[in-house]
């Protein structure tokens, strides 16, 4: 009798998880750069979600998108993260570099600051500029 209520109850809680599966929001946006050059085929992009609070410790990553460019500026982006990481207090950013066959040609230079609450702007845009 102990295993079938058991059973019961494992089904039930499975049941449970999978009707509400975790929380995600998101945050979508668009990255540019003011160059009147197209990207060569071997393009990647990377738009990262990082909370910067710790002045002496390296940002935590929450989110990334990162894959070939498909098309020529602006690059859409899309980023899901779980909204239970985010922490009351702490700074969060928005980064974006592009790069051909691992090496760096455009990255963001300006912080781009979202607060995660919900009234973030979208779509957000992200300018990246040339690496010299």
């Amino acid at each position: 009798m102990k295993k079938i209520c058991l059973l019961a109850v494992s089904t039930l809680l499975g049941a449970c998880q999978t009707l509400h599966p975790a929380a995600k929001a998101d945050l979508s946006g668009e990255v540019f750069y003011l160059q009147r050059i197209a990207l060569p085929p071997a393009a990647t992009l990377s738009v990262s979600l990082q909370d910067v609070s710790l002045a002496d410790a390296p940002a935590v990553l929450l989110a990334e998108q990162k894959g070939p460019v498909k098309g020529q500026v602006p690059l859409p982006f899309h980023l899901s993260y779980d909204p239970a990481q985010v922490k009351p207090g702490h700074r969060y950013s928005v980064s974006a570099r592009i790069e051909v066959d691992g090496q760096l040609i455009f990255i963001s230079t300006e912080h781009h600051a979202v607060n995660l609450d919900g009234q973030d702007p979208q779509p957000l845009k992200i300018r990246v500029d040339a690496v010299r």
